[in-house]
């Protein structure tokens, strides 16, 4: 009997903000009694809720579960920058380019995001929470302006548009005098993450899925016909399980030694006044990513996303633990009180509402798991830092897995290494950790 027991749930520092700001949601549903289904998904994020879609559409008379240990768009799909990219966006590069495959990973990419517009439209989402406004690489030193010209010069050779623009147009966007430079791709889609997976969950429900939320995972168990699915109040009988819970994939015991667990950090201003607008100028809605993949995030979003606002992400820390710490906290708030002040010195000082770790799962050679990890249990995890477009791929393809269909996201995943193993502790974290830290000083002005 194959027997896999978690070793860690989610444990998150400090609020999902995206989720905060929209207000509360009804109490969550939690898992009291045993039931059975055709199809469990364990992790209701980008991922879980894509395959669930899926199944709807391969399966519609099956009865489907969702699980997840926390409520909904508190976990990481309420903690990332919202940044649904269809362009390659290898974050281990120096400039995003990727590795050879990016034709391919383009049109993987934009495969999501008509499958998430399709969902927007299906479910009745607030459109401000898909946004199709582009996104700009900034640049704020003549470094990360020559990465700005590569990737531009590689977009190129793709066939794929992008408009360079200058420090005066940067300014005119952002109201920040802070950059020389900027590469618009208009490809991207702007996200309210929190309230893009909330709509997912409602509409999902009217469905006929069932999902529970805090109601954690403690153990899968392979039983004739199927698998046991433990939680602390409920079992679950399920023919079928998908697996999309991205790090926590090693918590219960498969690809150990293989991933890498990272935290990213973010702060998010209060809500800015009519006063504060003004002093601040630019744009009421923009995103803007660096550079250099080690630089800094900043979005601003305006009412129809959750109030006027600025939100500030950066930092980095490997924590193999899975959980980050007070002091990772701090040491970032620090780091993003500057980089605001820095961009902003008009509005210097201006109180930060929100400050919150995000977890992030990585590969060192940058491949996702996205196969039949046993008999009828599937997975759709590792996302290499590409959690909207990458997560909801890897759940598509774990659900076309689950129902024996073909396509170009099963193929492509299929075609993929396993996750290379990493070097042995304690020399992964203290080395990861000060090439972050070095990369981090490089890229401190972008």
């Amino acid at each position: 009997m194959t027997r896999r027991i978690a070793t860690h749930v989610p444990q998150h520092r400090g609020p999902a903000a995206w989720n905060v700001i929209l207000g509360p949601q009804p109490d969550a549903e939690v898992a009291d009694q045993n039931q059975s289904a055709d199809f469990v998904i364990i992790g209701a994020g980008f991922a879980g809720l894509a395959a669930a879609r899926r199944l709807t559409q391969l399966a519609p008379d099956s009865r489907i579960i969702v699980v997840d240990a926390g409520r909904i768009a508190e976990g990481a799909a309420g903690r990332n920058s919202g940044f649904m990219i269809d362009l390659p966006h290898e974050l281990t590069s120096a400039d995003y380019a990727g590795a050879g495959d990016d034709k391919v990973i383009i049109n993987l990419n934009r495969h999501a995001q008509t499958f998430a517009a399709d969902a927007v439209d299906d479910y009745g989402i607030d459109p401000n929470f898909f946004d199709r406004s582009g996104k700009v690489n900034g640049a704020a030193s003549q470094h990360a302006h020559l990465h700005n010209q590569t990737y531009a010069a590689h977009l190129a050779s793709l066939g794929e548009t992008s408009d360079m623009l200058d420090a005066q147009q940067m300014a005119e966007l952002t109201g920040s005098q802070h950059y020389m430079s900027g590469l618009y791709t208009p490809g991207t889609v702007t996200l309210q993450p929190a309230g893009f997976v909330r709509g997912m969950a409602a509409g999902l429900r009217r469905r006929g899925v069932t999902i529970f939320e805090q109601t954690p995972v403690t153990e899968i168990r392979k039983v004739t016909g199927g698998w046991t699915v433990e939680t602390p109040n409920a079992a679950f009988a399920a023919g079928k399980v998908i697996m999309t819970v991205n790090g926590h994939l090693e918590s219960f015991g498969f690809e150990k030694r293989r991933l890498m667990q990272l935290f990213l950090f973010a702060v998010m201003t209060k809500e800015l006044s009519a006063d504060e607008l003004q002093i601040i100028g630019g744009q009421p809605r923009w995103g803007v990513t660096p550079s250099d993949p080690m630089g800094t995030t900043m979005r601003r979003i305006d009412t129809g996303q959750g109030g006027n606002r600025i939100i500030v992400r950066t930092c980095a820390n490997l924590r193999p633990g899975m959980t980050a710490s007070a002091a990772d906290i701090t040491r970032a708030e620090k780091v993003m009180r500057r980089k605001f002040d820095q961009r902003f010195p008009q509005a210097a000082g201006l109180p930060m509402q929100y400050s919150w770790a995000g977890h992030l799962c990585l590969s060192l050679n940058s491949v996702a798991v996205m196969r039949e990890l046993d008999t009828n249990l599937f997975s759709g995890c590792v996302q290499n830092g590409l959690g909207t477009a990458r997560g909801t791929l890897t759940g598509i393809g774990a659900a076309e897995l689950a129902c024996g269909v073909s396509s170009p996201i099963t193929s492509y995943f299929a075609s993929e290494a396993k996750p290379k193993k990493l070097p042995p502790q304690p020399f992964q974290q203290i080395g990861a950790n000060s090439i972050l830290r070095f990369r981090e000083w490089r890229a401190k002005d972008d």
